[in-house]
């Protein structure tokens, strides 16, 4: 099992308690984005930079991954993506992406993208909170915990 990162937009806080996961588990994780990500020195932590483009790293997590893997990532298509794959897809701010409700969540932005695209403002998500921190890391936690106990 790995983790991969859409790390072109995931909050700098998330990515430190990736980190500190990966070290304490063991379990590689992977950022992949199209411009430098600062990491630290772990045999546990890698990145890929690919070539600017629209879903360039997107494209790139999804053809590496396999069953079984974690994405973390806002990007509802990606999470899509990643679940009709067999993954796990996890969003910064704790929601657990699951084929139950992946559809749903794409319906959702597909109608607010056309809000968009017809002028309205639907705003963008709040700043991510102390909240959504703590209820990524007790996802992330979770999840990897049930991982340690089944290997």
């Amino acid at each position: 099992m790995k983790i991969w990162v859409d790390a072109d937009s995931c909050p700098v806080v998330i990515k430190e308690i990736l980190f500190k996961a990966a070290n304490r588990t063991g379990i590689h994780v992977t950022l992949v984005a199209n411009q430098t990500v600062p990491i630290p020195a772990s045999p546990c932590i890698k990145f890929i930079q690919v070539p600017s483009g629209f879903d360039v790293a997107d494209n790139e997590i999804v053809k590496m991954l396999s069953a079984g893997d974690l994405v973390i990532t806002a990007d509802i298509p990606l999470a899509a993506d990643a679940v009709e794959k067999g993954a796990f897809a996890l969003n910064p701010r704790g929601e657990m992406y699951t084929s139950d409700n992946i559809r749903a969540r794409l319906n959702m932005r597909d109608f607010l993208e056309t809000l968009r695209s017809g002028g309205i403002d639907t705003g963008g998500p709040p700043a991510l909170s102390q909240r959504n921190r703590k209820l990524f890391a007790d996802q992330l936690d979770k999840f990897l915990t049930g991982y340690l106990k089944n290997i």
